[in-house]
């Protein structure tokens, strides 16, 4: 898979967050998520995590990046799949074209 969306270094945050340790393996994450979203089907976080190999709990915390102006400022829907009780849910990414 080519790459492409975020060539530049983008700004994270947190307080165990190391730049020259983290910023390559973030923004290749947040590529990898963008490049399976961008078509705007719906997946769940465990369809997401498994086609790009990042952990769930990073896709998460990515499809939130992708709503910041930083990183984008697109737009992540979410809706439940199947019962809701059940508390499984996917997303949508719509892409900012502005």
């Amino acid at each position: 898979m080519n790459i492409s969306y975020c060539n530049e270094e983008m700004l994270y945050a947190g307080a165990d967050y190391s730049p020259s340790k983290d910023n390559k393996r973030l923004t290749t994450q947040l590529n990898r998520i963008y490049e399976c979203m961008k078509d705007g089907k719906w997946r769940t976080l465990s369809e997401i995590a498994y086609i790009t190999d990042a952990p769930e709990s990073s896709v998460s915390a990515q499809l939130r990046n992708l709503r910041k102006e930083r990183f984008g400022g697109h737009t992540v829907e979410r809706k439940s799949r199947g019962q809701r009780e059940k508390g499984l849910f996917e997303y949508q990414l719509i892409l900012n074209n502005t």
